[in-house]
């Protein structure tokens, strides 16, 4: 049953944010861990027993099919990740792109696997992944799908995309290192230790734990005022902005206001951080861009800003933020 009191507060909510977000995360980068952990024990092992470890797992370049996505795809994407290069071979700009993106992979040593699937023998995969054009080029992270590009990209573009998603998978998944485990003799060892926190950041997180909204906010605002790319610090501030803007709303009186009037702006912007924390994520982006697609000037770039704002809190490489910033981009332009 429901509780009867509809106002809502943050620290009955702290759990509730799409933390699914951050719960993903978490898990993503555990089973990364004991994946890597494994592989680690198998190499050791192997070294002892003179024993050379399997071909495929230093395999950079693969050719993926129905088949074998699951296996060479999601569960390799957990220890390393995968980019997936979407050609055929009637497409001129995959054999222009092709040998880039393999140039690439070798120059980033096991940063990055390639997984090359043709589209013509795996048209279920072609549909699933919605590919309306080749080249196109995806990731998959910890089981994560991440949209990089389409059509033909220059190797300097590339290796920009190809940093930002190195980093992302390594600070938001823990996703890292040579793919399947190919290290060196010694290397194994030096892996092992796990850097510390930064004390700047466990503060801000255990303001965030406490309550303290307005600490928390102020917390990882220094620390991005130090590291602007810190990833972890960036979904903190988020969450906690969001935290503090739904402190003291009423839901009915929120959710009566948002219907009464779809052109209140203000009352979108209420009503879709209410959707958000009550895990309608799909129903907070819906209800932005159509408040962005009906408004002009200040109110429109205030309901953009809002969108972006929660597109911090749930993760740039959720399938559903995706989908959004597509939708959003329709109605911009």
């Amino acid at each position: 049953m429901q509780p009867r009191n509809s106002r809502l507060n943050s620290s009955a909510l702290r759990g509730a944010v799409d933390l699914a977000a951050v719960k993903a995360a978490g898990e993503a980068a555990q089973k990364a861990e004991q994946a890597r952990a494994e592989r680690a024990r198998q190499a050791a092992a192997a070294e002892s027993g003179g024993a050379a470890p399997a071909p495929s797992a230093y395999q950079l370049v693969i050719d993926v099919t129905e088949d074998t996505f699951e296996t060479e795809v999601v569960q390799r994407s957990t220890e390393v990740p995968v980019v997936i290069d979407f050609w055929a071979e009637w497409c001129g700009p995959c054999k222009q792109l092709s040998p880039v993106l393999e140039g690439l992979v070798e120059e980033y040593a096991g940063r990055f696997v390639l997984a090359k699937i043709d589209v013509d023998a795996n048209p279920l995969l072609s549909q699933q992944f919605g590919i309306q054009g080749i080249p196109a080029v995806m990731a998959v992270v910890a089981g994560q799908l991440v949209p990089l590009f389409q059509g033909a990209e220059s190797a300097a573009n590339i290796r920009k995309i190809l940093d930002q998603l190195i980093l992302v998978a390594e600070q938001r998944f823990g996703v890292a290192g040579v793919a399947g485990g190919a290290a060196a003799p010694g290397e194994v060892e030096a892996a092992a230790p796990q850097r510390p926190e930064d004390p700047a950041l466990s503060a801000a997180h255990e303001a965030l734990d406490a309550g303290d909204l307005g600490g928390a906010i102020q917390a990882y605002q220094n620390v991005l005022a130090e590291q602007p790319g810190n990833t972890e610090a960036k979904l903190g501030l988020a969450q906690a902005e969001l935290l503090k803007r739904i402190e003291g709303l009423d839901l009915q009186a929120v959710r009566a206001a948002a219907a009464a009037d779809p052109k209140d702006v203000e009352a979108q912007l209420r009503a879709a951080d209410l959707d958000l924390v009550g895990g309608h994520v799909e129903d907070a982006f819906g209800r932005l861009v159509t408040t962005v697609g009906r408004t002009v000037g200040e109110d429109r770039d205030t309901a953009r800003l809002r969108l972006l704002e929660l597109f911090e809190v749930i993760g740039p490489e959720d399938p559903r933020v995706v989908a959004a910033r597509t939708a959003l981009a329709r109605v911009l332009f």
